[in-house]
């Protein structure tokens, strides 16, 4: 069997792990020759004759899936599978595995991260401080605040955890919610619309699907409080960014603290030039521990999903 591998970060602290797991299964591997997200043309081309693939952002839509005709399973580097045709992989009998869990920990850590940032102006202090400028500058507090949790999958729920040692009143809002979770964590069920209106801050842990495209959108954002800061360690298409970018602008809302755009990769956005903005570079599951894991169990889903097939 051979394998496509695409994310950069595969294997980069358990590698050996991974060889000798391989050289077991006697599976042949390619690992992403171009060092960055690959395009359509170059999917098409390092899928011809492949069994499986491990993926990350790449995209897996209908037009490569048909043209990689030896394609049995699809292995995702993480949860979100917005970059896959699912409907169209499924109608040609390729399952998708996901590595949920493997990385909840450090994307709930980072989400933290990005709150306090955003809240105290952590990066604005650090820069103009670096500069000579030691004025004091007012921030917001945290400690027993309003956290608005949109999506409480395995990540949603961490956060709730963090936000537990700083007293906060958590409202949540799920498709499928997990009432009994709810009931013992104290977490009140809420609309997207009342998470708007009544909290401080508000993090985002939806898969973007045409539902919840935009589900921020100028008029959620119009029911926001002056002082909410929103978090989106999720997918970029949840928001809408040019909404987003007008309220920020003028300060009708606190500020952001943004993990995911809808267009990733060195760009312009307009968000980058406000203060009250802090990015990241859609790396909140990239710690040690995250890496390994999800190495690990994307290789064990893929080879699972390839053994079942083959038997």
């Amino acid at each position: 069997m051979k394998i496509l591998i695409t994310p950069r970060s595969f294997g980069k602290y358990n590698m050996d792990e991974l060889k000798s797991l391989l050289s077991e299964k006697n599976i042949e591997y390619k690992l992403n020759p171009y060092g960055r997200i690959l395009t359509e043309d170059e999917m098409i081309k390092e899928l011809e004759d492949m069994d499986g693939v491990i993926v990350g952002v790449d995209p897996l839509n209908n037009r490569i899936i048909e043209k990689s005709r030896q394609l049995k399973a699809i292995s995702k580097y993480g949860v979100g599978v917005d970059n896959i045709d699912v409907a169209f992989a499924k109608s040609k009998g390729i399952p998708i595995s996901v590595t949920r869990g493997a990385n909840s920990d450090a994307v709930a850590d980072y989400t933290f991260s990005l709150l306090l940032a955003v809240a105290r102006r952590l990066i604005e202090i650090n820069n103009t401080g670096k500069a000579g400028d030691w004025s004091k500058k007012i921030s917001l507090d945290v400690f027993k605040k309003k956290l608005g949790v949109i999506g409480m999958g395995a990540i949603g729920k961490k956060v709730i955890e963090r936000a537990k040692g700083f007293q906060m009143e958590v409202l949540g809002f799920d498709i499928f919610e997990d009432q009994g979770y709810m009931r013992t964590n104290h977490v009140r069920s809420a609309s997207i619309k009342e998470i708007m209106q009544e909290c401080d801050f508000v993090s985002l842990h939806l898969p973007l699907t045409p539902e919840t495209k935009h589900v921020i959108n100028k008029d959620a954002l119009s029911l926001a409080k002056k002082n909410l800061v929103l978090i989106n360690t999720a997918r970029g298409g949840l928001i809408e960014e040019e909404a987003l970018y007008q309220a920020l602008k003028e300060k009708r809302i606190y500020g952001a603290g943004l993990d995911a755009f809808e267009e990733e990769g060195p760009c312009k956005s307009p968000l980058f030039s406000l203060d009250n903005v802090v990015i990241g570079t859609h790396t909140a599951a990239s710690t040690i521990d995250a890496t390994k894991n999800m190495s690990l169990m994307s290789l064990e889903n893929l080879i699972h999903d390839l053994e079942d097939i083959n038997e």
